[in-house]
């Protein structure tokens, strides 16, 4: 059972919000095709949990704890990696907290984390690609957001930082008939000249980025070979429109001054709870209905199981123990092979959980 000292905090620097939101662009064209029209709000969570990964791989790195990356079980997540410890597959479920009240109860009283529930989707949990033993990981992302033009003025005053995306529809993300969409050609209303950054994809279905500058109503020529077009990213919000036309689809597509969406993540701290094995949280789980009330959600998007923070098993343990495992490993001898290869040392492939 976790106490509050179990709880392990981290930093949540820009750095993290940077990789949360280069992950997430790179990501969209896999996630408009699985995931369909995205929300900023669904962007910006999942810019947290890219955060939060990229956190606690830096913490494993900072406290030598050996471990691997490989690439998720689902298919429809082919561009997310899990972390491997002692042979386990580790799936990080993290909650953006952004309510400032919220978080700052969280941070005066961690306790409140262990009445919480640690919810999985519960269709996910439904999934194949899955073993029982892989490890469920719990995590919460305490990071403020700017969203509202209030909070966009207050976050320009002080100097934050901020990423504003436009997601192009279907027809540009995922057209029909694979050919190049170039030239392209923008124009913006703008009064100053602005910093327009694009990405999709090239030929070979690879993430392609290109970066240009617009001055005030001038029409600039985009010769990079996209084949499809997934965003746009702009540094600051614009009060004019700007336009993007494609040639080869006779169309001018327009982005207004609202359809702009600000990714920025204004950390301020992660906190690793626990963990549990998928068979276990099998086990004990309940059932959370989609719209119900809890810490992380005034309503819950869909269906979950929970079980509660508290009944989870330290991370700090789990650690020390991979620690000791893998260095037991390296120091038994590998004996070659009589093809002169390497064998596998006579170890478990697991540890205990």
């Amino acid at each position: 059972m976790l106490t509050p000292s179990d709880l392990i905090h981290l930093p949540f620097p820009h750095d993290l919000t940077e990789g949360g939101i280069a992950h997430v662009v790179r990501s969209l064209p896999k996630l408009t095709q699985f995931t369909g029209d995205l929300t900023f709000e669904h962007l910006r969570r999942r810019v947290a949990g890219a955060a939060v990964e990229l956190a606690f791989r830096r913490h494993l790195s900072k406290q030598d704890v050996p471990y691997e990356v490989r690439g998720a079980a689902p298919f429809s997540e082919p561009d997310r990696y899990d972390v491997l410890l002692g042979g386990h597959r580790c799936e990080i479920h993290s909650y953006l907290i952004r309510d400032r009240a919220q978080i700052v109860e969280m941070r005066r009283n961690p306790d409140i984390l262990l009445r919480a529930p640690a919810l999985v989707p519960s269709d996910y949990h439904a999934g194949e690609g899955y073993h029982k033993d892989d490890l469920y990981l719990f995590a919460f992302a305490a990071g403020l957001t700017a969203s509202s033009l209030e909070e966009l003025r207050r976050a320009a005053e002080s100097g934050q930082p901020t990423h504003f995306l436009h997601v192009m529809p279907a027809a540009w993300s995922r057209p029909q008939s694979w050919a190049p969409l170039g030239p392209l050609a923008l124009k913006s209303e703008s009064d100053e000249a602005i910093t327009v950054e694009l990405g999709g994809q090239g030929e070979g279905r690879d993430f392609l980025s290109h970066t240009v500058n617009v001055p005030p109503g001038t029409r600039v020529l985009v010769e990079a070979p996209f084949f499809a077009l997934t965003s746009i990213h702009i540094p600051k919000l614009i009060e004019g429109r700007l336009g993007i036309h494609c040639p080869r689809r006779r169309e001018m597509h327009l982005v207004h001054w609202n359809e702009w969406g600000n990714l920025w993540i204004y950390g301020m701290e992660i906190v690793l709870a626990g963990y549990v094995s998928r068979r276990d949280f099998q086990r004990h789980s309940s059932h959370v209905q989609a719209g119900a009330r809890v810490f992380q959600y005034r309503q819950t998007p869909e269906k979950h199981l929970a079980l509660p923070v508290t009944d989870l098993t330290a991370l700090g343990g789990l650690l020390t123990q991979v620690r000791e495992w893998e260095s037991a490993r390296s120091a038994i001898p590998q004996p070659p092979s009589p093809q002169g290869m390497v064998n596998s040392p006579a170890c478990p492939k697991t540890f205990e959980t």
